[in-house]
């Protein structure tokens, strides 16, 4: 019998035996589809938005979307019907990267009415839970508070695993050797429960589940349960990283392949100026990666623990591309642009949800 390491990789095992790492909310698993898939035909959902950051399924397939800077929280249907659901409180922005950025539906939506958030508050970056019951946005709690904010390298992406814990990314706060402080919570994958507390088997008995990192900001799953993660490098590379707990991926020792003992490298990387990327999601025997600078979607074949040669779609046809998540119960993507941000230089409501069909 495989022995499992953590509690994390025997529950991964244990749902994917179960067939429950098909459709759960907030993951955005697609549907299963041709292994040598890749993107065709692509269309918009929706336009009209300013910044959109975050997005997470609910049961019913429609998503919740976040605007970094506007700080409000908007549901949008596979029609492309938009409804604003409220505004987060206790939000501020850093005039850069920060504000709000992740969500994460609960998997137990239906029955908790949970959401969670990760957003800048006058204190720092901090991690909260609300509910939304379908209609009305309220409840807020903290359950995470003293994450370093900085004008950039804010982190912010929320994600349950098929473990069912909570994972966020964190950025090093413009001070790189947080990331190597295992007691800090800056520059990390953090992995808690629903109450903000170190999920049992952290590899150091906190919320810290991987270190060494400058910006993360996509993180997914494939179906075997590992995580992926996408990260900013500084000038030289950006990277693809497979996470295991208590590794620590190089930053600010490394960028990209790193030679130096006990640090882990990229399974990919990129120079700077093809990628910066943000959010990262798994599709048929592949990890898309949404790449800002870059303006292009990558496509990188993954067997195993090994990532293939990445190809590149879409090419400066879009812009800013900053979210990707797969949708569930269909072979598609759904790929979001942040044109009105800094970088950007486009006004406000340039920004657009795109659907991507795979085939």
């Amino acid at each position: 019998m495989k022995r499992y390491r953590n509690t994390a990789a025997l529950a991964a095992a244990t749902a994917l035996a179960a067939g429950l790492l098909i459709g759960t909310a907030g993951t955005g698993t697609a549907a299963p589809g041709r292994a040598d898939s890749a993107p065709s035909d692509i269309k918009t959902v929706s336009s009209g938005w300013s910044i959109p950051w975050g997005l997470s399924w609910l049961p019913d397939g429609s998503a919740l979307i976040t605007e970094r800077d506007s700080f409000k929280l908007y549901k949008l249907t596979q029609s492309g019907t938009r409804t604003q659901v409220g505004t987060v409180p206790n939000v501020v922005t850093t005039d850069g990267e920060g504000g709000l950025l992740g969500i994460a539906v609960s998997p137990n939506w239906s029955t908790d009415h949970a959401i969670y958030l990760m957003h800048t508050a006058s204190d720092g970056n901090r991690i909260a839970r609300m509910t939304y019951d379908g209609s009305s946005l309220g409840g807020y709690k903290a359950i995470v508070t003293g994450i370093k904010k900085n004008k950039y390298h804010n982190g912010g992406r929320l994600k349950f695993g098929p473990d069912g814990y909570l994972y966020a990314t964190t950025g090093e706060a413009q001070t790189p050797d947080l990331a190597q402080d295992k007691n800090s919570l800056n520059g990390k994958i953090l992995r808690m429960t629903t109450d903000g507390k170190p999920a049992p088997g952290n590899p150091f008995g906190t919320l810290v589940y991987s270190y060494g990192h400058r910006n993360p900001q996509g993180i997914t799953w494939d179906p075997q349960g590992r995580l992926w993660e996408a990260e900013f490098g500084n000038s030289k590379y950006d990277e693809l990283n497979l996470i295991e707990p208590g590794k620590n991926y190089g930053w600010p020792i490394c960028e990209g392949n790193c030679s130096t003992s006990g640090m882990t490298s990229p399974k990919r990387q990129w120079p700077t100026g093809d990628a910066s990327p943000s959010g990262v999601t798994y599709a048929d025997g592949a990890m898309y990666l949404a790449a800002l600078r870059g303006e292009r979607l990558w496509r990188i074949p993954v067997d195993g623990t090994s990532a293939g040669t990445p190809k590149a779609y879409y090419t400066s046809s879009y812009g800013r591309l900053r979210t990707v998540e797969t949708v569930p119960g269909k072979n598609a993507l759904w790929l979001s642009t942040t044109n009105a941000d800094n970088n950007g230089g486009e006004p406000d409501g340039a920004d657009k949800v795109f659907q991507v069909e795979l085939k």
